[in-house]
């Protein structure tokens, strides 16, 4: 008898789900390494309404594993062919294989004992792909902040806000409420009260760190000397980091109330998980637009200031590259954020010049300018001499004319006296 995996893309990850040893040879045929869906996670979730229990009944017959859409796991949506749904946005397929051995595609009409012509049970793995992404995300954070040795909190006191200084309660609340939910499979009421609120804090503490990005942005506007570019990109490498560090923070903990918020969903009222679900991702979409526009803008006028910094180079041999090497650790740390958040950056470090290099120019184009200088100089003196010779010449034959008219004159005197 044929067996069967089951393809699952919601534009962020690719979910396989079927036979444990099916699901594992598709990975390894394809050199990809997977996470765990956790389907009898999604069973105990779908436990609402005798439709929901059936799919997560067949959910909970097989096993499934997740992979991040990566430029390589994104080629097997075209390579199978996944037909995308309107409605979920997601793209769909089954394989079908003897003794496990996949071999070609099979369209989901085709096969009508699969749980994916199931809304339901589609929405609910739709659901938990969204939490793993999700996830992966916050993990990823974790590192990028524990990578920069930026001590959030720290940041975080040093502010007189209020909505600042709530931040670090808020993250405490979110991060027990993750905890239970691991623990108990679920979110509950109690768990799901003490975090309602959190998500404005979150929004407050994040337009105050991008409007300090914005700050850093026009110091320099009016930075045209060298001395005070060099000052200001300084100072902004340590406060673009630590300012960086926040907004990290403040996206980890708002994909930790997402995948919350989908829990409860799941379990309030399943019937609009799939909606919440693309709700929370254009949600999501908008932050990430939001802080893109930010740390975009704070590059493109360090990238002026750059500019004005290379073109001062020979003038200013020790400052002018200390100004272009602290742009470029800012601009790394942006891309370095903008990775880990998911924002594609398309903006490179601006390279400074050496003082050598800039000089070794400024000599070729001396040398050059100064050898078709010798040449007319050398035209110019033949010239001169030419004209001089000329003018000698008539000096000369002007003076002993008149040497020989005076002498003339003498002797006449003499002849009458």
């Amino acid at each position: 008898m044929d067996n069967e995996i089951q393809l699952i893309s919601d534009g962020d990850g690719l979910a396989v789900i079927g036979n444990a040893a099916d699901v594992d040879r598709f990975f390894v045929s394809e050199g990809l390494s997977a996470k765990d869906l956790g389907p009898q996670r999604l069973k105990s979730l779908l436990g609402t309404g005798a439709a929901i229990a059936q799919a997560g009944s067949e959910i909970a017959a097989n096993s499934g594993r997740w992979v991040k859409l990566t430029p390589k796991s994104a080629a097997l949506i075209k390579k199978y062919g996944l037909r995308e749904s309107l409605k979920t946005g997601c793209s769909t397929g089954v394989l079908r294989g003897p003794k496990g051995q996949i071999r070609g595609f099979v369209e989901i009409a085709k096969a009508p004992r699969s749980f994916l012509s199931n809304p339901a049970a589609l929405a609910g793995v739709a659901g938990i792909m969204a939490q793993l992404a999700m996830q992966q995300t916050m993990g990823e954070i974790t590192d990028y902040l524990a990578g920069i040795d930026e001590k959030v909190d720290d940041v975080l006191r040093a502010q007189k806000d209020t909505a600042l200084a709530r931040m670090i309660g808020v993250g405490f609340v979110i991060e027990e409420a993750m905890t239970i939910r691991e623990k108990r499979g679920r979110v509950d009421e109690i768990s799901w009260s003490k975090v309602q609120t959190a998500p404005a804090t979150i929004a407050e503490t994040q337009a105050y760190a991008l409007s300090q990005l914005d700050a850093v942005a026009v110091k320099f506007e009016s930075k045209n000397k060298i001395g005070d570019i060099a000052a200001t990109a300084k100072e902004a490498e340590s406060a673009v980091r630590e300012w960086l560090a926040v907004l990290a923070r403040c996206f980890q903990l708002q994909d930790a109330i997402a995948v919350l918020e989908l829990d409860r969903v799941l379990d309030a009222s399943p019937e609009e998980l799939d909606a919440h679900r693309l709700g929370l991702k254009a949600a999501r979409h908008d932050r990430m637009k939001h802080i893109a526009r930010s740390t975009e803008r704070l590059l493109a006028r360090m990238d002026t200031a750059v500019g004005t910094a290379n073109a001062k180079v020979l003038l200013h041999p020790a400052r002018s590259p200390a100004a272009v090497l602290s742009s470029n650790r800012v601009t790394t740390g942006v891309h370095d954020f903008h990775e880990r958040i998911g924002i594609e950056s398309g903006r490179r470090s601006s390279e400074a010049r050496r003082w050598a290099d800039a000089a070794a120019e400024v000599r070729d184009k001396a040398l050059e300018t100064g050898a078709k200088g010798v040449g007319a100089a050398r035209i110019l003196g033949n010239e001169t001499l030419d004209r001089a010779g000329t003018v000698k010449d008539k000096l000369s034959s002007g003076i002993a004319e008149r040497v020989r008219r005076r002498r003339g004159d003498e002797g006449e005197r003499d002849e009458k006296g």
